[in-house]
C-alpha cells in the first residue's frame, strides 16, 4: 500500500508565513482541503462508521444557507452563510461554533445582498467559498459580493466589495493565503481575472486579467494552489480555457497550458514534480503538467492526460503514487500519478460534489445525499464502509483527532470515534 508524499506539503508549509496551521504541528483544518490544501489530515482515530444517530457527538442547526466547508482552528469551527433578513434581503455572515459542544458562539453580518442578487445554480449558494483561519485572523470570501477579515471573536478588521465581477451561477472559488497575499480567482462571465489583496488591510496588491482566449463561456470557480518550483513560488489558478501560474508578489503570468474547457472547479495538486489539474465542462480532462517552464507550455510540458473519469466538481486526491479522480456521478478512478496508467474505475457512491479526504490511511468521500463512503487506498478498489446521514450535502469534510465535521443543508454534525 502506497504512502502519501511529504516533499510538496513541507515546501508549501514554508510559504505560509501568516501561519495557516501546519499538518506536522496541529490537527486543525484551517482552509479548503485542510492544512496543506491537498485533502490530507494527520488526525488520529478518525471515525470509520456512523449514521445520523450513531457516533454523533452533536448536531447543530446552521442558520440560512451556504455550502462553504467548515474550517477548524483550536476549539472553534468557522463557516459562512447567507441568512434571510427583512424583506428580500440576505445577510452574508460569518459564524463560529464551539467544536466541543456545537453551540453557536457568534454570528457577524458582513454584507447585505438585496433583491438584485444574481441567480445561482441549484447546487450553489450565496456563501460557497470556504474561509481561512490564519493566526488571529479569519478571512471570509463571497466571490463577486466581497471579502472580509475578522478577528476570532467576530469583530470585522476590514471588509471590501471593491472588486466585483459579473458572476455566472454565483460564486464558488475559495481564496488562498500565501505570505502577504490573499489570492482568489474572479472568473465571471466577462473580463475574467485573478486578484491578490493585502491580508492586513484588504487593499489591492495586484489584479491580473486572463489572456484573451476564444471561448464562448468564460466563467470558472477554481481555488488556486501554491507550489514551489526550483525555489520559486508560483500560484496556479485554473480558469476557462487555460491553467496558468502567477508570481504571487507581482501577479505576472509565469506560464500557461491552454485547453478547451470552462466552468473549471477542482483545486490543483502538486507532487512528483507534476501539477495535476482539471479542465471542467463539457468533457472534463485530467492533465499532468511539468510546471518548470515559461510562456505557453501547452505542447512542451504536458506529461499525460486522461479524458475519462476526471470529474467536473470534486478536487483530485493524491496518495503516494496513486492519483484519485472522482466523477460527479460517484465513479472513483485510480491512476498512476507519474504516468496516468489506469488502475481501476469503480462506482464508489452516488452523485457527489464534495472533495475527498485522506486520513487514518483511508479515503473519505461524502456524496450529495449525505452518504459517507470510506475506501482503502491502493491499486485495487476496496470499500470499507457506507455511512448515511440522510441530509443533502455539497460541502467537504473537516477533520481532526477522533472527529469528522460534516455540513449538511441545514445542520453541522460532529461525528466522533466510538
Amino acid at each position: 500500500m502506497s504512502r502519501p508524499p511529504h516533499s510538496a506539503p513541507a515546501l508549501l508549509t514554508l510559504l505560509l508565513t501568516l501561519t495557516v496551521s501546519s499538518a506536522l504541528a496541529s490537527p486543525d483544518w484551517p482552509q479548503f482541503r485542510g492544512p496543506d490544501g491537498n485533502g490530507h489530515s494527520p488526525a488520529r482515530n478518525v471515525p470509520l462508521r456512523w449514521t445520523d444517530s450513531e457516533h454523533v457527538a452533536w448536531k447543530s442547526a446552521v442558520p440560512g444557507q451556504g455550502w462553504s466547508s467548515p474550517v477548524l482552528a483550536g476549539q472553534r469551527l468557522y463557516l459562512t452563510a447567507a441568512i434571510p433578513g427583512a424583506g428580500d434581503t440576505l445577510s452574508l455572515a460569518a459564524l463560529a461554533f464551539d467544536a466541543a459542544t456545537g453551540s453557536l458562539l457568534w454570528q457577524t453580518d458582513i454584507f447585505s445582498q438585496g433583491q438584485d442578487a444574481p441567480a445561482i445554480h441549484r447546487k450553489n449558494s450565496h456563501a460557497s467559498p470556504t474561509p481561512i483561519v490564519a493566526g488571529s485572523r479569519l478571512f471570509v470570501h463571497f466571490g463577486h459580493m466581497g471579502t472580509a477579515c475578522l478577528d476570532l471573536d467576530g469583530a470585522v478588521v476590514w471588509r471590501t466589495n471593491a472588486f466585483p465581477y459579473p458572476p455566472v451561477h454565483g460564486n464558488g472559488a475559495s481564496p488562498i493565503l500565501l505570505g502577504n497575499r490573499l489570492i482568489f480567482t474572479a472568473d465571471g462571465g466577462q473580463d475574467p481575472h485573478v486578484v491578490a489583496l493585502d491580508p492586513a488591510t484588504g487593499q489591492l496588491a495586484w489584479r491580473t486579467p486572463r489572456p484573451p482566449i476564444e471561448l464562448r463561456q468564460k466563467f470558472s470557480f477554481s481555488t488556486p494552489t501554491a507550489i514551489l518550483v526550483r525555489g520559486r513560488s508560483q500560484v496556479v489558478a485554473p480558469g476557462s480555457g487555460l491553467i496558468a501560474a502567477y508570481d504571487p508578489a507581482s501577479g505576472s503570468e509565469l506560464w500557461r497550458v491552454q485547453h478547451g474547457g470552462y466552468s473549471v472547479i477542482p483545486k490543483p495538486l502538486f507532487a512528483h514534480g507534476l501539477l495535476y489539474a482539471g479542465t471542467g465542462y463539457n468533457q472534463p480532462v485530467a492533465l499532468a503538467i511539468d510546471p518548470d517552464g515559461s510562456g505557453d507550455i501547452t505542447e512542451s510540458n504536458l506529461r499525460w492526460s486522461l479524458n475519462r473519469g476526471a470529474g467536473h466538481t470534486p478536487s483530485f486526491l493524491l496518495v503516494g503514487d496513486e492519483l484519485y479522480l472522482l466523477a460527479d456521478n460517484g465513479v472513483l478512478t485510480c491512476v498512476d500519478a507519474r504516468t496516468g496508467t489506469l488502475h481501476y474505475q469503480e462506482r464508489a457512491t452516488g452523485p457527489i460534489s464534495a472533495s475527498p479526504v485522506f486520513a487514518e490511511d483511508r479515503i473519505y468521500l461524502l456524496d450529495e445525499a449525505g452518504l459517507g463512503v470510506v475506501v482503502a487506498p491502493g491499486r485495487t478498489f476496496q470499500k470499507l464502509a457506507e455511512n448515511p446521514i440522510d441530509e443533502r450535502t455539497l460541502a467537504s469534510y473537516a477533520v481532526t483527532d477522533g472527529t469528522l465535521f460534516i455540513r449538511s443543508e441545514s445542520h453541522l454534525f460532529r461525528i466522533a470515534a466510538p
